[in-house]
């Protein structure tokens, strides 16, 4: 069974640095990277993440269904990471998956990563601490980014909250 360490914070907070310093403890790492290269811009930002991992770490691009993709996993990894929740849930309203079925798709991956062994790192940006988004969109993103956020904080062992690079624990489980 694995333990779940589950990392949030504002952009550009350092949680990904963060989720690095972590995963590096460990040999067999699975890197799931949820962002797609939809414009030259994010294209740029997907290679210096690249960069910034070892390169024996084996990296695996889904921008929807990570369920699907970890039970076609084999359990050798001692190290999952997956970066970033928000993306994952971004990607799932853009294609018009409802708040359900988002929810049940993040209960299914939770499921899949309970079952594998070692060290699971989820990262995911903090929603609740801006101002209501002015459109629809943005306050649907917001609402269903906050409660999947909320489903794998109660799920996690244990939670931090990155402010300016600083990893502040907020969770450990059984403390």
């Amino acid at each position: 069974m694995s333990k779940i360490t589950f990392i949030l914070g504002g952009a550009r907070s350092g949680k990904s640095t963060y989720a690095l310093k972590l995963a590096k403890k460990h040999k067999d790492v699975a890197f799931i990277a949820t962002g797609q290269g939809l414009d030259r811009e994010m294209k740029e930002r997907i290679k210096l993440h690249q960069k910034s991992r070892p390169r024996h770490w084996q990296t695996f691009e889904e921008a929807k269904d990570v369920a699907l993709m970890l039970a076609s996993m084999d359990n050798k990894f001692d190290c999952i990471v997956i970066d970033c929740l928000t993306l994952l849930v971004s990607n799932l309203l853009l294609a018009k998956d409802n708040h359900k079925t988002i929810e049940a798709k993040i209960d299914r991956m939770l499921e899949h990563l309970r079952k594998k062994k070692g060290q699971v790192i989820i990262v995911s940006n903090e929603v609740g601490l801006g101002v209501v988004p002015a459109n629809k969109l943005g306050r649907d993103f917001r609402d269903i980014a906050g409660r999947v956020n909320q489903v794998v904080a109660e799920e996690a062992d244990e939670v931090y909250f990155m402010v300016s690079g600083i990893a502040s624990k907020i969770k450990e489980r059984g403390k």
